[in-house]
């Protein structure tokens, strides 16, 4: 008989009974029934109930035992009485009669719970990670992981996809945000960076002629942490393909992201491959207020800002005639809402930071608020019959500069939908989102800058770039968002030498800058590079989505807090006077700081 087990936690049935088994795994509880003790034993695929009476001699050795203490049980399987069968388990017709018992490792008064999953605080959970990853719901969680990753390997072979790993030490890269920096001992003075992404390296692979990348990619960005972002490290599904169009880019990863969501979806509905809707930049900040629309939301913004040119409202008319917009969202079948649900959504919004949200309520086809009786019931009937609105609708407005008008209808339209329950929680609604500006202004700098990839091929090419405002022009860039998040980007790439030069020119770099920053691929953008695109897929995201989780943290082995800290292993540390030396550094405190 094997020295651990003969079967794991998850194997028994009735078709055991009788036999003398061994099985090995951890006390998940006890019950002590008055001279009977029932342990559910565990393990990582599942537990089996053992049952230790006066009869057994493992009996007081499991007495002594803490939860978590791993044993090694041997026994006779038996099945369990009538009324007993807990047909929530795999192994629940049967119990195991304990006639031994090995004690591997008697565990220490736990700092946390184990069995039961009640909330418990984040920065014990990360201390303690080891604990945490043998609660039921974050173990099921990491084993998803293992899962999706898998199957998007598996699919990514299957339409003709190579996977290649790319360097870790590199030069720094332009992917908008802090790079993380490592100093090298041989080179004074001089810093590898980890990878943002694995962007230049993939253009030079397909420079190279390998035609069809991809890697499941660790990418490092010292950003603030945020809650569908880990801070530090996060994993890309990355890929290139060589002489493809935009389009094709697209009909090849949709069934490969499509089919990834619905083999792990449940009963949840996904958008069928090849009906991802296709919604320029422009349109999405319009109707959703977004570049990332949730478009399991069935309210639309609309622009009614050509309504409040002449208007008794002076105040829209006022923001109108001032350069800026007015837009709104439908509140539909409100009229048996009391007048509290609009003032707090008003309140809400002054929370956010913004001066308000305006609002026209109607009952029965009477209109009431301050907008409405100042703009008048004719006009506002107007309004209504252009937006398709019933008479027992109400109406957001949110009103000023275009961007902010935007955000704030955007966020509105989000916390309208969530109140109401418009929101349809059965489905992933995926959906492209085309036409990026290539270009934004830098607000802060006073100057253009690049909105988004930076080696982006302009829609028009070099005499878009050469004759066209900057901020007009529109890349050949996209990405893939489902249930309001941004689960990929990717863009058809500059692959011309003159009309990269071209781009970087216009935020104020010269072709000197750009030989040196870019060196390695624009080098090899003159020995002949094929017109190639891509894109990077969120693995992180897409598995938080499927696993319903709220949080990165709930899907991923060992993360960081929200400092950036590693509870478990004590990093970042301090480094030791002689690893500083080695490496010629010396550390300097922030200017202020108080020891």
């Amino acid at each position: 008989m094997h020295p651990y087990r003969t079967h794991t936690c998850a194997q028994l049935s009735s078709g055991n009974v009788g036999e003398t088994v061994r099985l090995s795994g951890w006390i998940h509880r006890k019950r002590d029934h008055g001279g009977v003790l029932f342990v559910d034993l565990r393990d990582h695929y599942g537990i089996t109930q053992i049952v230790a009476d006066s009869d057994s001699p493992a009996l007081p050795v499991l007495e002594g035992l803490r939860v978590e203490s791993v044993i090694t049980i041997e026994g006779t399987v038996k099945a369990r009485a009538a009324g007993t069968v807990n047909a929530n388990l795999a192994t629940g017709e049967i119990e195991i009669f304990a006639r031994g018992v090995t004690v591997q490792s008697a565990a220490e008064e736990l700092p946390m719970p184990v069995a039961d999953e009640q909330p418990y605080p984040e920065d014990i959970r990360l201390k303690y990670r080891f604990l945490d990853l043998r609660r039921e719901t974050l173990h099921k969680n990491i084993m998803t992981r293992v899962a999706v990753i898998a199957d998007m390997r598996q699919r990514m072979n299957a339409v003709g996809f190579n996977e290649f790993s790319t360097p870790i030490l590199t030069a720094s890269s332009p992917e908008g945000a802090r790079d993380f920096l490592v100093p090298s001992r041989i080179h004074a003075g001089k810093f590898y960076a980890l990878p943002q992404a694995p962007q230049q390296y993939k253009q030079l692979l397909m420079v190279a002629g390998f035609d069809r990348y991809f890697q499941i990619a660790p990418c490092f960005r010292d950003e603030d942490p945020r809650a569908d972002r880990l801070p530090g490290e996060f994993y890309q599904l990355d890929l290139e393909m060589s002489f493809v169009t935009q389009e094709e880019v697209w009909e090849t990863m949709e069934p490969v992201i499509q089919g990834t969501f619905a083999a792990f979806a449940g009963e949840k509905a996904v958008t069928p491959a090849g009906e991802f809707p296709r919604i320029p930049y422009d349109e999405a900040m319009l109707k959703y207020g977004s570049d990332k629309p949730d478009l399991r939301n069935p309210l639309i913004i609309s622009d009614v800002s050509s309504h409040f040119t002449s208007s008794g409202f002076g105040l829209f008319e006022k923001i109108v005639g001032g350069g800026g917009v007015v837009r709104v969202i439908p509140a539909p079948a409100t009229h048996e809402k009391s007048r509290k649900f609009f003032d707090d959504m008003n309140d809400w919004a002054r929370k956010e930071g913004y001066a308000g949200l305006g609002y026209v309520t109607r009952k029965g086809g009477e209109f009431g608020g301050p907008i409405a009786k100042n703009h008048g019931p004719e006009r506002m009937a107007e309004l209504y019959a252009e937006l398709g609105l019933g008479e027992n609708d109400g109406l957001f407005f949110a009103a000023g500069k275009e961007a902010d008008a935007a955000k704030l209808a955007g966020a509105a339209r989000i916390r309208c939908a969530e109140e109401l329950g418009l929101i349809d929680e059965s489905r992933f609604a995926l959906c492209w989102i085309v036409d990026f500006p290539l270009y934004e202004w830098n607000e802060d700098e006073k100057k253009v800058d690049f909105s988004h990839n930076p080696f982006s091929m302009p829609q028009g090419g070099i005499e878009a770039l050469e004759g066209q405002d900057p901020l007009t022009i529109k890349a050949y860039q996209y990405d893939l968002v489902c249930n309001g998040f941004e689960i990929a980007s990717g863009s058809i790439r500059n692959h011309k030498p003159e009309t990269m030069v071209k781009a970087f020119e216009i935020t104020g770099l010269t072709q000197a800058d750009v030989e040196e920053r870019f060196g390695g691929m624009y080098r090899a953008f003159q020995y002949g590079a094929p017109p190639h695109g891509g894109m990077a897929a969120g693995v992180d995201r897409i598995i938080m989505l499927l696993c319903g989780a709220k949080n990165l943290r709930e899907i991923s082995l060992f993360p960081m807090n929200q400092r950036a800290e590693d509870l478990l292993m004590g990093a970042p540390s301090p480094a030791e006077p002689r690893a500083l030396r080695d490496l010629h550094l010396r550390v300097v405190e922030p200017v202020g700081k108080v020891n």
